[in-house]
């Protein structure tokens, strides 16, 4: 298997190569060559995605040196539970995917932590050290601190839009010290995922550093993503022998490609929802054809607050005539007082704590079910509710519990800078060390 930029199919690598080099030259993403087929049956007697994973992601991996470490490397990045619950009393049969048991209560740990397995087998004999460099919306920064904390082998630099995400997460993002500097960039997401892409195309930065990528644009960050939807699709279909629908919320637009990367190795995934906030750069797209990166704005979703999502490129690589794109995929815009209502209702009719990201999937299920749509439901639960505390407890009307591997990363020490939202302040930044 080999891996071609969206940009130019002529370069081609191993995935392994892919991995460490986390954006193409030409500043294209990661995609594979061409993608594997797969039967139900392949995953017989497998249901956790430790078991899944190395069967879904071998011919991704094949004549890679990767290849012969994938269950070692999927049982030691997939250690912790991803259940599929069901949603007692909803108005339709639906299932709810939580996603966020890893240590830093995010779907982010479940890619983050595969990467930096990958990473460590494939750096092992490097005579240079790496550098991480990842912007965040929230979550994936915590994520990706956590899975490479006190590697030797590399340096981890974080970049997040100052007073646009929880305080929790900020903590999460600011606890670490050691091998991550974590810098809070006087702008948006936009901003930071802007400035992590001129760095990479930066002739001063290549010379000092090695750089590498841990957001969804790596392709190492999504193929383990894909592990999940083949779990619940598989679980859902053995129950009931109907195609799971999946309801996901979505900003970057990482966790819903791996979706319709996993539909479209053959797994048993039927409709594919995407639930965006405010910024309606991707509803707008899939409703008009016409593809106008914003500004973002920001929400009470904050790990959502895209208004330029990188993904997009790879989704419409995958399916670049739109009338087809359209077949594959559509999205609902939810707002922050709808947010606020979900939250509300379905603390106090279903006993269902929601995060605000996964309130957006919640609410879309609701739309959808009243237009009459039909089949098994799974809405995605992207974050624990407890990191997003001062927003879901006034509406749920109770204390949200604190899970030991949050209540920990609370605990610690803050420890970030400020920065300009601009390449020449990074760089300043980064070669100062």
């Amino acid at each position: 298997m080999q891996y071609i930029s969206t940009r130019d199919e002529t370069q081609k690598l191993t995935l392994s190569e892919a991995i460490a080099r986390g954006i193409a030259p030409d500043g294209g993403l990661y995609v594979p060559e061409r993608f594997p087929r797969f039967l139900n049956s392949n995953f017989e007697g497998e249901s956790e995605i430790a078991g899944i994973g190395p069967l879904l992601l071998a011919p991704f991996a094949e004549d890679d040196s990767l290849a012969d470490e994938l269950s070692v490397i999927c049982r030691e990045a997939f250690d912790f539970p991803v259940p599929l619950l069901p949603l007692e009393g909803a108005p339709a049969p639906a299932s709810v995917l939580e996603l966020f048991h890893g240590p830093t209560c995010a779907f982010k740990d479940i890619g983050a932590r595969f990467l930096a397995a990958c990473l460590q087998r494939i750096r092992k004999e490097a005579p240079r050290k790496l550098t991480i460099l990842v912007a965040t919306s929230g979550d994936t920064g915590g994520a990706v601190a956590a899975a490479f904390h006190d590697r030797p082998w590399v340096d981890v630099v974080v970049l997040y839009p100052k007073g646009l995400v929880s305080e929790r997460q900020a903590q999460q993002l600011a606890c670490w010290g050691g091998n991550v500097r974590t810098f809070a960039v006087h702008g948006t997401f936009d901003d930071c995922q802007r400035m992590v892409k001129e760095a990479f195309q930066d002739p001063s930065l290549a010379q000092t550093h090695q750089l590498s990528s841990a957001n969804s644009i790596n392709i190492g960050r999504l193929l383990p993503q894909m592990t999940y939807y083949a779990k619940a699709g598989l679980e859902v279909w053995r129950q009931t022998g109907q195609r799971a629908n999946f309801i996901i919320p979505t900003g970057n637009l990482g966790n819903a490609l791996a979706c319709l990367w996993a539909r479209h190795v053959g797994l048993p995934i039927g409709e594919i929802v995407l639930a965006t906030n405010a910024n309606q750069t991707i509803t707008e797209y899939l409703h008009s054809g016409e593809w106008q990166p914003r500004a973002s704005v920001p929400t009470l979703a904050s790990a959502m607050d895209v208004g330029n999502p990188s993904n997009m490129e790879r989704l419409r690589h995958l399916h670049a005539d739109f009338e087809t794109l359209q077949g594959q995929v559509s999205a609902f815009s939810v707002d922050d007082t709808e947010i606020r209502s979900t939250i509300r209702r379905d603390a106090h009719e279903l006993n269902q704590l929601w995060c605000p990201h996964s309130a957006t999937a919640a609410e879309v299920f609701r739309r959808l079910i009243s237009r009459g749509a039909r089949g098994h439901w799974v809405i995605v639960a992207t974050a624990h509710p407890a990191k997003f505390n001062d927003i879901v407890e006034p509406h749920a009307g109770r204390e949200v519990p604190v899970p030991s591997s949050l209540a920990r990363l609370l605990a610690l020490p803050r420890q970030e800078m400020e920065l300009q939202p601009t390449l020449q302040a990074l760089r300043t930044q980064m070669q100062q060390v």
